[in-house]
């Protein structure tokens, strides 16, 4: 760890999951975020969408990065039936989230980048994570009593929603939660 710990890192998320998964690696870092607009491109499909906008919010990083600054960004969308599921806009958007992704299989991706002054690396994981059927009164209860509007796909896995829904997952599990942390500290270790 002392090997990790030698350059100053910086993650750039408000995510309080990715922040207690980092933590739990035993790094040492620094919270520091920037606005950054999360449009991209329509014709991304699946991991090019995370890819994508993980390596923009690393690029806002571009001018502040010192020789010995790592940035760690990151993005997680939820794909299924061809089409993208960010953070729900409202109660509505949850529930229709909600019901698409009741009874089925979906993907989850997260796209990290590393960027320091001289180097980048982004990779991105996968998890296939399978629902049971959701009856309306499962839906309403987890919206009105958890957080659904700042998680992908308006679940997170780690959840009332996680406990009853999840019936099986294929891939890591901290992927799900937002942040792949066994390809972050194997890709920081080569970085």
């Amino acid at each position: 760890m002392k090997e990790l710990n030698k350059n100053k890192i910086i993650l750039a998320s408000k995510s309080p999951r990715r922040q207690y998964l980092l933590k739990e690696l035993g790094l040492n870092f620094e919270v520091h975020t920037k606005d950054v607009d999360e449009s991209f491109p329509e014709t991304l499909k699946a991991q090019e969408i995370p890819l994508y906008l993980c390596k923009k919010k690393a690029d806002a990083f571009e001018e502040d990065l010192a020789d010995d600054t790592i940035v760690i960004t990151a993005d997680t969308v939820v794909w299924i039936e061809d089409q993208v599921l960010n953070k729900p806009e409202n109660y509505e958007d949850a529930v229709r989230m909600l019901k698409l992704l009741s009874g089925k299989k979906h993907q989850v991706y997260t796209g990290v980048c590393l960027k320091s002054k001289h180097k980048e690396k982004s990779f991105y994981a996968q998890t296939d994570v399978y629902f049971k059927v959701l009856s309306q009164e499962e839906i309403d209860y987890y919206i009105t009593n958890y957080n659904p509007y700042d998680k992908a796909g308006a679940y997170g896995a780690q959840e009332w929603i996680g406990y009853i829904a999840v019936e099986k997952i294929e891939g890591t599990y901290f992927n799900v939660m937002g942040l792949p942390v066994r390809e972050v500290y194997e890709e920081l270790l080569k970085f």
